[in-house]
């Protein structure tokens, strides 16, 4: 059997609908107060373009972004960083990890995360990890879809469960960690934000056509997929999937695609 991708993540594909992603970054970034002398991480970073709007934002003395994917930061690598801002590459699982800083305090005035945790599984879990690396009165920024029962996603979830795809990708289904705003808001609180704000927005976002929905999700759901299909396969999924895809969501031009997202902000005690 083929090999699957290791590092499906494609800065250039990803970067097809900036415009769109970015939008729920700026969304919560409004959300973060900034206070003298931060110390920020920034989990799941990407190409890092948004860590140093981020870092500016902040004004920190120290941000690292960390990302598991070795595509995306070296992308972020190739513009120099300004000082404090750093990457490194990480998986989110391994977070605690990477705590400690090179002059030795210990605890995060900002953890911040665009678009990234929704690919973690047990969330209870890895939110008290997040809440326990944070310094006293830190804050817990984190933005995530949450499309997983629209058709995008469903198709996906469908058509890997049947062959040769079950067989080729040996049993694999996606998990659906994300939780529900309000089971959030509640695991905030117990975790010791006195006052969460979770908030749900729809993002409407205007294609040119039904077709650019598979350009987008090939930027981020389909690359999970692409790493548990060897290549030949997955280029099968792929065609399979936009058939039936379109065939749920019409051909009308332009599409409007509603991309539902969490935003979460609190402040620990």
């Amino acid at each position: 059997m083929e090999s699957c991708v290791s590092d499906p993540w494609n800065p250039a594909q990803y970067e097809k609908f900036e415009r769109e992603r970015e939008q729920p970054f700026y969304d919560l970034l409004a959300m973060v107060r900034p206070v003298a002398n931060m110390r920020v991480v920034d989990l799941g970073c990407g190409t890092g373009k948004l860590t140093r709007e981020l870092h500016a934002h902040a004004q920190a003395r120290e941000t690292v972004g960390i990302d598991r994917s070795a595509r995306m930061l070296d992308a972020a690598r190739e513009t120099e960083a300004p000082a404090g801002l750093r990457f490194r590459q990480q998986d989110i699982e391994a977070f605690p990890d990477i705590k400690a800083s090179p002059d030795g305090d210990s605890g995060y005035d900002l953890i911040f995360s665009n678009a990234a945790l929704h690919w973690v599984e047990d969330h209870d879990a890895l939110f008290e990890r997040l809440a326990a690396a944070l310094a006293p009165g830190g804050q817990l920024a984190v933005q995530m879809p949450a499309m997983h029962d629209e058709t995008s996603h469903l198709v996906a979830e469908e058509l890997i469960d049947i062959e040769p795809y079950r067989s080729a990708s040996r049993g694999w289904r996606k998990p659906q960690p994300v939780l529900s705003p309000g089971a959030y808001a509640r695991l905030m609180f117990r975790l010791g934000f006195a006052d969460p704000a979770v908030r749900v927005i729809v993002y409407p976002h205007v294609l040119a056509g039904p077709e650019d929905v598979v350009e987008w999700v090939k930027g981020t759901l389909l690359a999970e997929y692409s790493r548990h299909l060897p290549p030949a396969e997955f280029e099968r999924f792929l065609d399979e999937y936009r058939g039936r895809l379109l065939e749920r969501i019409g051909r009308e031009r332009p599409f409007l695609f509603p991309f539902k997202r969490i935003l979460l902000w609190g402040k620990r005690a």
